[in-house]
């Protein structure tokens, strides 16, 4: 089964969310519907950006399992932005909604 990644940049905290609970639940949120292999949080000119890295069937599937974990997420703190990545051999390469099954790796 293919991997994927979820990245979303996390803006403002609603009132009262421990910044500690975003990457956990955001983990929790994929493993509701899906194998989580990992997950992480970093900063990129500073923002705080999380990645979970999850199992999918396809591309569709992986939109569902980014969609939750952002949704769930979002309840915590806004979302400003995500991207779904999925892994070609050893290369990570964007995925846009709707795109078709890549038969050629680049």
């Amino acid at each position: 089964m293919p991997s994927y990644r979820v990245t979303a940049t996390v803006g403002a905290l609603a009132p009262g969310v421990d910044p500690e609970t975003i990457l956990p639940t955001a983990a929790d949120a994929g493993r509701e519907l899906t194998t989580v292999e990992a997950w992480d949080v970093g900063v990129v000119r500073g923002q705080a950006r999380i990645t979970v890295r999850f199992l999918a069937e396809d591309n569709p599937a992986a939109f569902r399992v980014a969609d939750h974990v952002c949704a769930t997420t979002g309840a915590l703190a806004d979302i400003e932005g995500s991207a779904v990545t999925r892994r070609y051999g050893n290369r990570w390469y964007p995925i846009r909604r709707g795109e078709r099954e890549r038969s050629v790796m680049w």
